[in-house]
């Protein structure tokens, strides 16, 4: 759904491998922000049909991306990791909605925020168990809703 709440507010365009380019870029900036190194071969990218408030589902292409990478940085980094980030993110435009500093496997470091013009979404977060995965730091982005270029926006 669109900022507004309106379902037929024009969405944004642009073409799903533009997206995936973006969301790389992005990525690698916000991994910079907090000084933390990437492992390019784990990025993954994916696409979800944008859901409505009531369940609707478009017939016109519309997506959502949801696109992540991991970082070597051992747990002891984690909590240095989302601090800079906490610190940095609100200055462009961030509104920080989740954070918890590392303590443990169990309770292990979170970051999320939502841009407050375009609805972008960062998250950044310690993942696997530690014991039958090693644990990693995660950085993701999902975009809002979106539309491809080219293709008539379905109003409801």
């Amino acid at each position: 759904m669109s900022r507004n709440d309106d379902p037929n507010a024009p969405l944004p365009g642009m073409a799903k491998d533009a997206a995936t380019k973006w969301a790389e870029d992005y990525i690698a900036y916000v991994a910079g922000l907090a000084g933390a190194e990437l492992l390019p071969d784990t990025a993954r990218a994916h696409f979800e049909a944008c859901v409505g408030a009531n369940g609707e589902v478009a017939d016109d292409g519309r997506y959502s991306l949801f696109y992540y990478v991991y970082s070597p940085a051992p747990a002891t980094e984690h909590t240095r990791i989302v601090r800079e980030l906490r610190a940095e993110l609100p200055e462009h435009g961030y509104e920080v909605t989740g954070y918890r500093e590392f303590q443990s496997a169990y309770a292990s470091a979170v970051f999320r925020a939502r841009n407050t013009t375009n609805e972008y979404r960062v998250e950044a977060e310690t993942v696997g168990s530690g014991r039958t995965k090693p644990q990693r730091f995660s950085f993701a982005v999902r975009t809002p809703c979106m539309l491809p270029p080219g293709v008539d926006q379905q109003q409801f």
